[in-house]
């Protein structure tokens, strides 16, 4: 399922020659056979669909499209059937030659939020933490950026980006089943890293902010996403058990205090770009994900608070340089 060649070439290319011999023993135990009841079956899902010969990305201002000959030559429903072999799917829009695969996330409208207002990614070695199944990372390699690492823990997401990167062909785009304590430390390669969606699952935010500095070259750029309390002051919200029905999420603050995190970390040119509340528009039920989402999480009568009565989840995004090598 993995090209490790292909990994390890584009890894020697920007200078973590040193990754390899860590990698291909990590890789090997997180996709060792038993691993996960299901592996075996997503991975199968796998091998049956096409390959492309050569890339087959087409630009949508939207989806990540992939068309070609080899998903001509195949029925539509064999073809549908088979990717719902992988639901639930999360990221996206996908156009896959005829089919409007339409995931839980619009997440172009978060990308459409962000991309004018970071670093151009042309030429840009890219780092993705928390990828999921690589939709964000496809449109970086769309807006020109050289490499894009990927790393998620979810082998599910894994899976699904085996299953776009065999349709479509695509070249120096990888996604690992890694966390990001798991890469070899303080690379300083990264010319830009993401993390989006990542930070309130940390019970130690500031460790997981240094972590991600130490990922950038000196000047590189941080884009990242988080939850946040509405609000001005230095409050920070820690849900108990549970907040908009998720598990794991330890500290939603307000942008003054996600911002003293940021220069704790050593991070430099702190802007926030976008500040937005999420609707059922934009996070929602579909074909492809038909289990709970938002409005589920929301108050039935009250839709600006959660179901355990907090602030309904509104996003920030930041960017920032890494000041230095400290």
């Amino acid at each position: 399922m993995f090209d490790l060649k292909a990994l390890f070439s584009d890894l020697n290319r920007i200078g973590l020659t040193t990754w390899q011999s860590l990698l291909e023993k990590q890789l090997s135990e997180k996709l060792a056979p038993g691993v996960h009841g299901n592996l075996e079956d997503w991975q199968h899902v796998v091998t049956q669909l096409p390959s492309a010969d050569g890339s087959c990305l087409r630009t949508h201002p939207n989806a990540i499209e992939i068309v070609g000959e080899h998903l001509e030559g195949m029925l539509e429903s064999d073809l549908r059937e088979l990717l719902m072999g992988l639901t639930p799917w999360r990221k996206g829009p996908f156009k896959i030659q005829d089919i409007a695969l339409d995931t839980e996330w619009r997440s172009d409208f978060k990308w459409n939020r962000i991309r004018d207002k970071i670093q151009p990614l042309a030429g840009r070695n890219v780092l993705d933490v928390g990828c999921g199944n690589g939709y964000y990372a496809l449109k970086m390699h769309e807006a020109g950026a050289e490499t894009v690492i990927g790393i998620d823990p979810t082998l599910l997401f894994v899976c699904q980006f085996s299953a776009l990167k065999k349709m479509s062909g695509v070249q120096s785009v990888h996604v690992m089943p890694l966390r990001l304590h798991e890469l070899p430390d303080n690379s300083k390669t990264f010319d830009t890293t993401f993390s989006m969606g990542v930070l309130y699952h940390q019970r130690n935010p500031q460790e997981h902010l240094t972590q991600l500095r130490k990922t950038l070259r000196s000047g590189g750029e941080l884009i990242l996403e988080t939850l946040v309390l509405p609000g001005s002051g230095s409050t920070v919200l820690e849900p108990k058990e549970r907040y908009a029905r998720m598990r794991n999420v330890w500290h939603l603050p307000t942008i003054s205090v996600l911002t003293e995190w940021l220069q704790d970390a050593n991070y430099a040119d702190i802007r926030v770009i976008d500040v937005s509340t999420t609707t059922i528009a934009e996070q929602r039920a579909t074909d492809w994900m038909p289990f709970e989402s938002l409005s589920e999480a929301l108050d039935a009568k009250d839709p600006s608070l959660t179901i355990e009565g907090y602030p309904a989840p509104t996003r920030a995004v930041v960017a920032c340089a890494s000041n230095g090598n400290a």
